[in-house]
């Protein structure tokens, strides 16, 4: 939305009264923008229901999340070109109608690649309710009434992933995975019919479509897709020695170099990259990027565990994700009071360190671990969430020119998802390598030297022989179980050793940027 159009607001946008049609129109784009970051999360606690019932590969299933997220990445610096270029009422009645349409028929999908294609279109659509949001709080509420419009949409932002494995849990436990998005249906009708009928922000400016750059979209959307694909089909497929990942690879590194070109070349990019120009954003973007790897990352990599070595079914995945949401929903407020007590360094320093506590004490992991033992983790994981949030924002926007804060708010959210959206790709890749590795290693000393081996084969033979069984081929078949779950938990606790790496790392880099002045502005999602 441009400053113009900011401008040129209604006199009830400048004035404390405010027009009660336009109140129920922004109440109807914040519940949208909550249906579309909750779908992020929704379907994290219910992943094995979802890979049982489309007869998915366990390195296909995690495509359902990463699909929703890259798409998602892909519209979100878009939105603000189009919202101009199509006013915002057109935008979110499409977003809206979209949305609700993908979800609709991702509940149709009989094929795990049927739901990679629902999800993309579900993320990608759905993607324009958020910025959306954030653009029609400055143009409608007078400034007297954004202390109370901000903390509203960030509750809203923060609630949806935290209640998102919960809620997900509940419908494919109490009803099936299909509810996971038929529950968008009806709110998503009535939030479409909503904002045609309510929303009258701004008008539209075609003219800016001569304007719009369709190479750089394309350039972006090829790096960021071929990307996602290299990193997830890589170690499956031998990396390059592979024809097909050779060859989305170099349409990768085109892709990138076109979209960078382009973004530094034109008056009128896609995305406004020259705000990496100053310090703090530039970290602060990495921060934010990271602050993606830890929210995104580790609410797959619990359920996974979860499901794949304690058997949980997703309600009791949902149950267990709730205490790091519930931890992160209390931590929100008091976060909100030591920012303006707190040399935002530390506050991001502690927040980081939190991170690392909490994932090193995941490394600790064994296949028994349930409830009690992961319940410090994810108090550490919510309270550390919020504790990081709220400063690395001001820090990374409050030292830019006030012409580039707009701008550089919605790259700074960008580079949130994309980092989720990589996280989850490395995060597979590694998976998927460490638990060869660690099988191939573990199987070696299954061998007639070994006594303890052989003991547990002997053990395991009498008693099934006693059942009058063929005991010893069901005990090489169970040892041959339990040696790839202990594969399966020794992956899991390398994840979690490179994460407290990377925390601890980024904990220090914050000594790296400047304290911006009193007057800081700038804010996002």
């Amino acid at each position: 939305m441009s400053d113009a159009t900011i401008a040129a607001a209604p006199p009830a946008a400048a004035a404390d009264h405010m027009d009660p049609r336009r109140i129920f129109a922004f109440v109807a784009m914040v519940f949208g923008m909550f249906m579309a970051i909750l779908d992020i999360q929704i379907v994290s606690a219910s992943l094995a229901e979802i890979q049982a019932g489309l007869s998915a590969g366990s390195d296909e299933v995690g495509w359902v999340q990463t699909a929703y997220l890259i798409a998602e990445v892909i519209m979100i610096p878009l939105s603000g070109s189009l919202a101009r270029i199509m006013s915002t009422r057109v935008l979110f009645t499409v977003s809206a109608a979209g949305f609700t349409i993908a979800s609709a028929l991702a509940a149709t999908a009989t094929n795990i690649d049927q739901m990679i294609i629902y999800r993309a279109l579900q993320g990608f659509i759905g993607g324009g309710m958020i910025p959306s949001v954030f653009a029609a709080a400055f143009t409608i509420f007078p400034a007297s009434k954004r202390s109370i419009v901000s903390p509203i949409i960030g509750l809203v932002a923060t609630l949806a992933p935290t209640i998102g494995p919960t809620v997900g849990g509940y419908l494919s436990s109490a009803f099936s995975w299909h509810w996971l998005f038929l529950v968008n249906v009806g709110p998503g009708i009535i939030v479409s019919i909503a904002a045609w009928t309510l929303i009258d922000f701004d008008k539209p400016e075609p003219g800016l479509l001569k304007r719009f750059d369709w190479w750089g979209l394309l350039a972006m959307a090829t790096f960021l897709g071929c990307l996602e694909y290299v990193l997830e089909e890589g170690p499956t497929h031998d990396w390059l020695n592979d024809t097909s990942i050779l060859l989305v690879a170099i349409a990768m590194v085109i892709g990138a170099v076109v979209f960078f070109y382009r973004a530094f070349k034109l008056d009128f990019p896609v995305v406004d990259l020259k705000a990496f120009g100053n310090v703090n954003f530039a970290f602060g973007s990495v921060f934010s990027f990271v602050l993606g790897v830890g929210l995104y990352g580790l609410t797959y990599l619990y359920p996974l565990y979860l499901g794949r070595i304690r058997g949980y079914d997703a309600m009791m995945i949902g149950e267990t994700l709730f205490i790091s949401g519930l931890a992160m929903f209390l931590t929100a407020p008091i976060a909100g009071i030591l920012s303006n007590k707190m040399d935002p360094r530390v506050m991001m320093m502690l927040g980081f360190l939190g991170f690392a506590a909490g994932t090193f004490a995941m490394s600790q992991l064994t296949a028994d671990w349930q409830f009690n033992e992961m319940l410090i983790p994810q108090i550490l994981r919510g309270v550390s969430m919020m504790l990081c949030m709220v400063p690395i924002n001001n820090l990374a926007l409050g030292t830019l020119p006030p012409d580039r804060i707009k701008n550089a708010s919605g790259l700074f959210n960008l580079t949130r998802n994309l980092g989720g959206a990589v996280g989850l790709a490395i995060i597979n890749t590694i998976l998927t390598n460490r638990t060869t590795l660690h099988y191939e290693r573990l199987a070696e000393h299954i061998t007639t030297s070994n006594p303890a081996a052989m003991a547990q084969i002997n053990n395991l033979t009498l008693n099934f022989d006693a059942h009058g069984l063929d005991g010893a081929a069901i005990a090489l078949k169970q040892l041959g179980g339990m040696v790839q779950q202990q594969a399966y938990v020794m992956s899991f606790i390398d994840v979690f050793l490179l994460l407290t790496g990377l925390f601890a790392v980024l904990s220090v880099c914050t000594l790296l940027m400047r304290k911006p002045g009193a007057a800081a502005g700038g804010g996002g999602h």
